[in-house]
């Protein structure tokens, strides 16, 4: 699915650089920003259709490889805060849970 062309440039002005210890550089992004993806991605959904968390991670580290998987928690956590916040809605099976406390896939929509 395409991202749309907003959402690249929204990334590149709420992203950040920093260096891990290893050497390695590391994409790190603020909380308002992995909210920001979440949005964006269901605003380019039809309405009650949803995105999984891993959707979030890729687009906020695109390429090959799987360092995506190093912001699943993030992405989670974000959707937790939205989900407080009456802005989605994160379902496990199709039955709303808590983003924070469910363990396994699940799934974020718009209320």
């Amino acid at each position: 699915m395409a991202l749309g062309a907003s959402l690249p440039r929204r990334l590149a002005t709420l992203g950040s650089n920093r260096r891990r210890t290893t050497g390695e550089t590391l994409t790190s992004f603020s909380d308002r920003a992995v909210e920001s993806v979440i949005l964006t991605l269901l605003d380019q959904r039809s309405p009650g259709a949803s995105i999984c968390p891993s959707e979030a991670a890729r687009a906020l580290r695109p390429g090959p490889g799987d360092g995506w998987r190093d912001l699943m928690e993030p992405v989670r956590r974000a959707a937790g805060r939205l989900a407080d916040a009456g802005l989605v809605v994160t379902t496990q099976r199709g039955v709303p849970v808590d983003a924070l406390r469910v363990r396994g896939p699940l799934r974020i929509r718009r209320p």
